[in-house]
């Protein structure tokens, strides 16, 4: 799978109308990002499914699920999933698989239990049912932010997608997953060089994650106290969660996550106010040139509807 060393990562990905979808994601492939990947949260669109809609509508970018939730499927639809995606598209799917958080599994019906057991339990159904199925030909990560889940990563899977994190929870995930897996960043970023409105979209974009303990329990690890989590996150956490600045800034924030082991990251442009597509296209396009990202050869620009 080449994938470059950027992509992208946004939630209106998963749930615009599939044409705005399809036109955003050939746009992404245009100008030389190498992937597009699609969460699945409340509101969002199956992830599988759109994956496919995406694969269909570009020629050579990657599409991943940041991550599929596996308690929207059991154990042998994900790896039925996957096997499907893998043949149709080969080199292009990459599956993101994730315990997601208790109120996610409480909403359909689940006990959450312990995550670390619960993974271990459904990587060996998809295990078990991979014996009957054709060959994915689809890399497997496992969202995995602490020691326990980044070791499982390690040995069960082909590496890790980790989110919400900054480049020094990259070298740590690097030490345990060892050299040769996969270690796939998400990164939030945003331009715009005035501090208090940078800081400002920084904290409206972490008010949810600041709520779920599996992103706070992991910040406190890495050093963050509880006076960064309160009130929508210090200047000091905002900085860390959320690129911002200039071009180049970012683009070395990028870079940071890269130098700390990273094979890949994916960025997710954030915006004032609601999130909006076409400014996401529009980051995109003036952040490539930092990043070392040129158009795709013989690509033409793409009429994209938003």
């Amino acid at each position: 799978m080449d994938t470059g060393h950027v992509g992208v990562w946004h939630p209106l990905i998963n749930k615009a109308p599939a044409g705005e979808v399809r036109a955003v994601a050939a746009e992404i492939e245009r100008l030389g990002y190498g992937s597009v990947w699609l969460n699945e949260a409340p509101g969002s669109k199956e992830p599988l499914a759109n994956a496919g809609v995406l694969l269909a509508a570009t020629t050579r970018l990657a599409v991943g699920t940041g991550i599929a939730s596996l308690w929207a499927r059991d154990a042998t639809a994900m790896a039925a999933g996957a096997a499907t995606l893998g043949d149709a598209f080969p080199g292009r799917f990459l599956l993101g698989v994730g315990v997601s958080h208790s109120t996610v599994a409480g909403r359909r019906g689940h006990d959450y239990g312990k995550p670390l057991t619960t993974m271990r339990t459904y990587l060996d159904g998809m295990d078990e049912a991979a014996r009957d199925l054709p060959p994915a030909g689809a890399p497997r990560v496992l969202a995995a932010l602490r020691p326990r889940m980044l070791e499982l990563a390690r040995d069960r899977a082909d590496g890790a997608h980790t989110y919400f994190v900054p480049p020094e929870h990259t070298a740590a995930a690097r030490g345990i997953l060892g050299p040769d897996r996969l270690l796939i960043p998400e990164q939030a970023v945003v331009l715009e060089t005035d501090p208090v409105r940078a800081r400002e979209i920084a904290r409206a974009h972490m008010a949810y994650y600041l709520k779920l303990p599996n992103y706070t329990n992991n910040l406190r690890e890495l050093g963050y106290t509880d006076d960064d989590l309160a009130g929508g996150g210090s200047d000091r956490l905002a900085d860390a969660i959320v690129a911002w600045g200039d071009a180049a800034a970012i683009a070395a924030r990028v870079r940071a996550h890269l130098d700390a082991g990273a094979d890949h990251v994916a960025i997710q442009p954030l915006a004032a106010g609601a999130p909006d597509l076409a400014d996401v296209l529009t980051q995109l396009r003036r952040l490539a040139p930092a990043l070392g990202i040129e158009p795709a050869a013989s690509a033409q620009p793409t009429a994209v509807g938003v």
